[in-house]
């Protein structure tokens, strides 16, 4: 199996070593380095393909001290170079996830993460890059849609039964502001406390939100769950 080179593009260095780390931990890829500004990942790639030992695959925050990640990645693409990149960024704006559509990012990673969605990104990828590296000329209908379909993987696991991505997606934007308790969602989207405990705990499991006690109230301690990033 040829390992697929990956530079690691992060403005934090704790960050960065830890999506180091996680990548140390998966079969069929090999970190080449890691580059904490866009000049120096601009230098990285560059020199690396004129070295003979391109970079494959840029894991790319969009946040850079010097530049925006999308503005790299378009240099990138009208100098010709040929890798793959996945951003890896806490971003979430519509606008910022058209343009990496548009602009050919083959996944879109939402910090933060678990190792487990970051292997589930990665393996697709791999998938994806083994079926795309095909010897024919030509891939049929059916070879380009298998390919295609390896990256569509998700930040969270299938939802449980008894759960609907309508109602998921209406307590995903209640988090948005302030920290709410299960019950404070139960009121105001007409669920059950149970209920809406579920896709909190869900939300929580998958690292959207984040879980943590609320302290000053009576009786039995409750928790309040908070959007991440």
């Amino acid at each position: 199996m040829t390992a697929i080179r990956v530079l690691v593009v992060e403005d934090d260095p704790r960050a960065a070593r830890a999506h180091g780390e996680y990548l140390a931990r998966l079969e069929g890829f090999s970190l080449v380095g890691t580059a904490h500004t866009a000049a120096a990942a601009r230098r990285a790639i560059r020199d690396a393909h004129l070295g003979g030992e391109r970079v494959h695959l840029v894991l790319l925050d969009l946040n850079l001290p010097d530049g925006h990640g999308l503005d790299l990645c378009r240099e990138l693409r009208a100098a010709g170079i040929p890798l793959d990149v996945i951003a890896v960024t806490a971003v979430r704006e519509l606008a910022a996830v058209r343009q990496a559509v548009a602009i050919g990012v083959v996944q879109y990673l939402i910090k933060p993460f678990t190792f487990d969605v970051f292997a589930a990104k990665l393996r697709a990828y791999r998938a994806y890059s083994d079926r795309m590296r095909s010897p024919v000329s030509a891939l049929s209908q059916l070879e380009v849609d298998t390919a295609f379909a390896a990256l569509r993987t998700t930040n969270l696991p299938g939802l449980p039964k008894g759960l609907s991505s309508e109602t998921l997606e209406a307590v995903t934007e209640m988090l948005g502001g302030d920290a709410l308790s299960a019950s404070e969602v139960a009121d105001a989207l007409g669920l059950s406390r149970v209920t809406a405990r579920r896709y909190l705990e869900f939300l929580a499991d998958g690292g959207v939100v984040a879980r943590a006690p609320r302290h000053g109230g009576r009786g039995r301690p409750e928790l309040e769950y908070r959007r991440v990033g």
